[in-house]
């Protein structure tokens, strides 16, 4: 069964094309790793709310904005796999490069599919 990693940042709004580099740095990673899919979205509609919100759970500041990210792997074990080698080998972290954004608060997690429906278009 599929596994999917979600992420969800606050980025710098001047580093959209940083952001986007540092995403297209990190897809061949992923997917020689055994990845699926990789999908990286820039908030272009993300309201803030009263009590919660994307900007919140992010601590979103006004220069920043919202990416929600997924990665499809094929399974969880593949997933874990990927995630140990790329925590235990230097040469990954350098060949993707610095984080654009603040990782502290960077929100993650796997996910195991409750239901998929339709398909996901091409960009």
């Amino acid at each position: 069964m599929p596994y999917v990693d979600g992420f969800l940042a606050a980025v710098p709004t001047a580093n959209r094309e940083a952001y986007k580099t540092h995403a297209a740095n990190a897809w061949p990673i992923f997917k020689d790793l055994g990845a699926i899919a990789l999908w990286e979205c820039w908030g272009d509609d993300v309201p803030d709310g009263e009590l919660t919100s994307y900007l919140k759970a992010v601590q979103a500041k006004e220069d920043e904005t919202v990416v929600f990210s997924w990665t499809v792997w094929p399974d969880k074990d593949t997933r874990d796999a990927a995630w140990s080698k790329m925590m235990s080998d230097p040469a990954i972290g350098e060949a993707m490069g610095d984080m654009p954004f603040d990782g502290k608060r960077l929100i993650y997690g796997g996910f195991q599919p409750l239901m998929v429906a339709g398909e996901m278009p091409a960009v």
